[in-house]
């Protein structure tokens, strides 16, 4: 399962998955449409998947929607990618605008890992892979809000890695840089051409380069990786 893959990272997470023979859920919260996209992508892979709309602050739905994906097939890697941002200055940062940045992006994360845990745990055996930013480790103006909420990310990781691997599950983490997807390609040109100036490889990041950090993460290649975040941003958190 990987959440928020309608589009984005997301998307290109969903089809890495796919090319590697997984049966992959795909959930979104509104676009559809492009949800569909993802899918048929998936499925020009061979590989097979299904959608499901899907609130993740909501944890009564996330519940429902994991035991479906579960019954449907044995849910043995959860990747958390869902997340929003509000580009704000914090002196003019809206108590909604900060309450939906944390519930979507940590309690979001908080719901997911709760639902899928159980099943997990019982088989002994499982991966989730939360997706935090570079957000969560160096300062960005304008982003207190969605900073904070990838910090708690990163931390939640840990705590609950130390928690479940004695019963099997591995949690790590992975932390993107600033991509060629997402928020990177709708943020205004000059900024994006600043911030550039700040990574050491002087480009974007690919979302294929996340996407492979993430498979790393949750197959088997990984088995004795636990708690960790892998950096993938180019040098720029360096």
């Amino acid at each position: 399962m990987v959440t928020g893959s309608s589009r984005g990272l997301g998307r290109a997470l969903a089809v890495a998955f796919a090319a590697e023979g997984a049966y992959v859920t795909i959930t979104y919260r509104a676009q559809a449409d492009m949800a569909a996209e993802t899918l048929a992508k998936v499925r020009e892979t061979g590989s097979d998947g299904a959608m499901v709309r899907l609130d993740v602050r909501d944890g009564d739905a996330v519940k429902a929607a994991v035991s479906e994906c579960d019954a449907r097939r044995p849910l043995a890697v959860l990747v958390n990618n869902a997340s929003i941002v509000h580009d704000q200055a914090f002196v003019l940062l809206s108590p909604s605008q900060w309450s939906d940045t944390l519930d979507t992006n940590l309690t979001g994360t908080y719901n997911c890992c709760r639902a899928a845990l159980p099943a997990m745990m019982a088989r002994g055996h499982g991966s989730i892979v939360n997706v935090a930013s570079v957000a969560a480790l160096r300062g960005v103006a304008g982003q207190a809000a969605y900073s904070a909420s990838k910090g708690g990310v990163v931390s939640l990781t840990r705590s609950l890695a130390r928690e479940v691997a004695p019963r099997g599950v591995r949690v790590n983490a992975v932390v993107p840089g600033l991509l060629d997807v997402g928020m990177g390609i709708r943020l205004d040109r000059r900024i994006v051409e600043r911030r550039i100036a700040d990574i050491p490889l002087a480009r974007l990041g690919r979302a294929d380069e996340a996407a492979r950090a993430v498979l790393f993460l949750a197959s088997d290649d990984a088995s004795y990786i636990v708690g960790q975040t892998l950096t993938v941003d180019g040098g720029l958190s360096v």
